[in-house]
């Protein structure tokens, strides 16, 4: 996809104001109304004269000639992006029967679309589509999207102020969830602190003592790291030591993610949003393999019987894996509820078919991994 996309990037910067060889179309509209407003004024003022309009004549001529070119830009930027897509995508997309055709199923759509522009911070757009929808979303979680926003981009801004007030107000919630959220604010305040100019560790160590110091029974060991690193003074020095981690610009930009998180878990959503997860992982290969098996078994004249599988494998990245998965060591096969994992008394764990074909007929079954043997019936249903 980087072809795709680094000419999809050449086209936003393209459409961007100012931006390009030539000025943008909106900079070249709004330069001939400002003339045509002078032209106006002189024209109620009595002072215009023959070269006034052989002057406007030649401003019309001149922005209509801009915004041709600049029109051309865009209609070429859009090309190279669709041959790109051409060449990276040989297969014609594949058609389905119309999807979301019930009222419910439309309305459910439309405001899933809605929350995400809300929860992305596209509020603009938000707006126009709410309108066009004529969706109906409850002004509190307007608010809270807003609120989110806000204090992310306080958070990019090295502000942890309004973060840190939404955390202590919300201190029981990231508490029950062992959250450290809290803590790592404190920590990159910290870390600006001991890095600030001119060099005094002074402040950094007041601040320690003021707001680290009740943290110290959860966050120990990293508490005994921020107390060390001001031994390696100046940031050169911090860098080549053994906790040049804490000298990263990581140690403050993993904030704005991990805030985002707690914050929606807060509202009851995902911890990621739900829109990109559908992109990632069908941009990234699952609908072009799902396609591909389904061709294939359509070929075959054969049907996939399993309703809560799919016939093939899909590879997902470990931030788009929302549960455990066992692999039985005996059969190679994944457990399933119907085919659940189970401990025998030795510790060691199979799925429920394996244990039946291990078995005897006195229901005693000897562990394939160990000489222990059991009983079926004192193996234990394993959760993951």
């Amino acid at each position: 996809m980087d072809g795709p996309l680094k000419e999809l990037f050449k086209l936003e910067r393209l459409t961007e104001r100012a931006k390009g060889k030539t000025p943008s179309i909106e900079n070249s509209l709004d330069s001939l109304l400002q003339s045509l407003r002078e032209v106006k004024d002189r024209i109620n003022a009595g002072s215009v004269t023959e070269d006034t309009y052989v002057l406007l004549a030649q401003t019309v001529e001149a922005k209509k000639k801009e915004i041709d070119e600049k029109q051309r830009e865009i209609y070429n930027g859009i090309a190279r992006l669709g041959k790109a897509l051409d060449k990276k995508f040989t297969q014609p997309l594949p058609t389905y029967d119309p999807l979301f055709t019930s009222k419910d199923a439309q309305a459910a759509l439309e405001r899933t679309i809605a929350l995400h522009f809300l929860r992305t911070g596209q509020f603009s757009t938000a707006e126009t589509f709410i309108q066009e929808c004529k969706l109906v979303i409850e002004p509190e979680q307007r608010t809270k999207f807003q609120d989110l926003h806000r204090i992310v981009l306080a958070l990019k801004r090295q502000d942890i102020g309004p973060a840190l007030e939404w955390s202590l107000k919300n201190r029981d919630f990231l508490r029950k969830r062992s959250s450290p959220l809290e803590f790592y604010l404190h920590r990159s305040q910290f870390i600006r602190l001991l890095l600030a100019e001119p060099l005094d560790a002074g402040p950094a160590i007041s601040y320690a003592n003021a707001t680290l110091r009740s943290f110290y029974p959860e966050h120990a060991t990293e508490f005994q790291r921020l107390m060390t690193s001001v031994l390696y003074l100046p940031k050169e020095r911090l860098q080549r030591s053994p906790y040049a981690d804490l000298a990263s610009d990581s140690v403050h930009t993993d904030l704005e993610p991990l805030f985002a998180k707690e914050y929606c878990t807060n509202l009851g959503m995902s911890r990621q949003v739900p829109l990109r997860v559908i992109g990632d992982i069908g941009g990234g290969g699952a609908l072009a393999r799902i396609e591909k098996a389904r061709t294939v078994m359509k070929e075959r004249k054969s049907e996939w019987s399993q309703s809560d599988e799919l016939p093939i494998e899909i590879q997902l990245a470990p931030e788009s894996r929302y549960h455990s998965i066992f692999a039985c060591p005996v059969s190679k096969e994944q457990s399933t509820e119907q085919n659940p994992p189970m401990m025998m008394t030795c510790g060691h764990v199979i799925t429920k078919e394996s244990l039946q074909k291990l078995c005897k007929s006195n229901g005693r079954v000897k562990c394939p991994y160990c000489p222990t043997e059991s009983t079926q019936a004192n193996a234990q249903h394993v959760f993951f």
